[in-house]
């Protein structure tokens, strides 16, 4: 093969040397030029979105250029049949043409899972991974290189492959994947869009939707190319071993995200408290679960620990939040007028709810005073206490200095006994 390779390249040389082969770069080069020049100005121009159609107006700019190129090298084609060889411009025209198929898939792509790193950096990969073929079958190479991969064969349990079925086989895993993918992101925008849905449920739907697609892609996909299933289970067997021993914790913590999201105790906009860790819920995933706590610091807690430990679910069915204030009076002090001033404090605040009404109790007789005790309720515990807190006792403060009412300090009495 390598010899008829060589063999080409040598003819193809001599051909460009000639007249024809000259007069069609020239045509070649203005053609790309004036598409080119085209697909500029449509890049430039804004185009408001009531005249972009469906895919946008970014596929109409990416295909601008082949579709252009192609429709005028046709042309070219035609009009110098007659007084020219044009085989350079007929090879130029499955080039062409697959640029623009694969410019066109792919921004199907992009427009599904978003302008990725990977996704652009795999185009040109599959570009030009399709043009070569598309120059091996027009040269008549190609059949060559098919015998050559199939003449290098192994043995993978009780199945013999050959390196062509394996390239086949990962085409066709890519194509089964990338369709199970955009298949995935229209259920997932279907079910963003739909209003009887919980928030839960639709991250739960999205994943299993993501996984069952994935699996009947690799179900359909190796099948297709003579690849038998059954002797990936040496793999699945040393993948499950894997999982057993290093991968526990996050098979655990995937498995009770989904605990999580379709028993719905904990949901997006709750304020939990879990471990030393307080905050709001932001987001959910299979993984992990974000708490923004007040301060804006998040928290990622692996769901693992939300299965397994207490959590304090400030809003799981009522978000109601009662709040108790500690206050220390002197044994001399008007414990009735005091516990007015306490009272009279938390119904200044407009955070505090009017039902349920606060309450002042006399909570216990301490070593250095009287122990009183405000109760108080909240609706709004995502907003925080401290401040809420601040107020009130500066509000008390005030009023017990006003009224003379002493907030003792710890006492103790020393007496120093003298032997005789």
């Amino acid at each position: 093969m390598l010899n008829d390779i060589s063999i080409l390249i040598g003819d193809f040389w001599r051909y460009l040397q000639q007249p024809d082969a000259l007069w069609q770069i020239g045509v070649l080069l203005v053609c790309l030029a004036i598409a080119f020049i085209a697909s500029d100005l449509v890049r430039r121009r804004a185009i408001s979105r009531r005249q972009a159609w469906r895919l946008g107006q970014g596929g109409l700019k990416r295909l601008t250029f082949p579709l252009l190129a192609l429709l005028l090298v046709l042309v070219a084609r035609e009009l110098l049949r007659h007084s020219l060889k044009v085989n350079l411009l007929s090879l130029a025209v499955p080039l062409l043409a697959s640029l623009a198929v694969i410019r066109g898939v792919f921004y199907v792509l992009r427009h599904s899972f978003g302008n990725s790193g990977w996704l652009a950096a795999f185009e040109r990969f599959f570009a030009l991974s399709v043009w070569s073929m598309v120059a091996l079958h027009i040269t008549g190479l190609l059949p060559d290189l098919v015998d050559m991969l199939e003449g290098v064969s192994f043995a993978v349990g009780k199945q013999k492959l050959n390196l062509w079925q394996v390239t086949q086989g990962v085409v066709t895993l890519l194509a089964t994947m990338f369709t199970a993918l955009w298949i995935n992101g229209l259920v997932e925008a279907r079910l963003l869009r739909a209003e009887g849905i919980e928030p839960n449920l639709r991250v739960v739907f999205t994943r299993l939707a993501k996984a069952v697609l994935l699996l009947l892609a690799v179900l359909i996909g190796l099948p297709l190319v003579g690849i038998d299933l059954t002797t990936l289970s040496v793999f699945g067997g040393a993948l499950g071993v894997g999982i057993g021993f290093g991968l526990q914790k996050i098979a655990s913590s995937y498995v009770s995200g989904f605990v999580i999201l379709l028993d719905r105790s904990i949901r997006i906009g709750n304020f939990i408290s879990v471990g030393a860790e307080r905050g709001q819920v932001t987001q959910i995933t299979t993984r992990y679960t974000v708490l923004k706590g007040l301060t804006g610091v998040e928290a990622i807690i692996p769901n693992e620990i939300l299965v397994n430990s207490v959590v304090l679910n400030e809003s799981y069915t009522d978000p109601l939040l009662r709040i108790a204030l500690h206050v220390q009076i002197g044994y001399g002090s008007d414990i009735e007028r005091a516990m007015a001033i306490l009272l009279d404090a938390a119904r200044s605040q407009p955070r505090i709810l009017a039902t349920p009404e606060p309450l002042a109790f006399l909570a216990a007789f301490g070593e250095s005073g009287i122990d009183l005790e405000l109760g108080f309720w909240i609706a709004d515990p995502q907003e925080g206490t401290l401040q809420l807190r601040s107020d009130i006792n500066r509000e008390i403060w005030r009023e017990f200095q006003a009224a003379g009412i002493v907030i003792p300090c710890p006492q103790r009495e020393v007496r120093i006994s003298r032997k005789p």
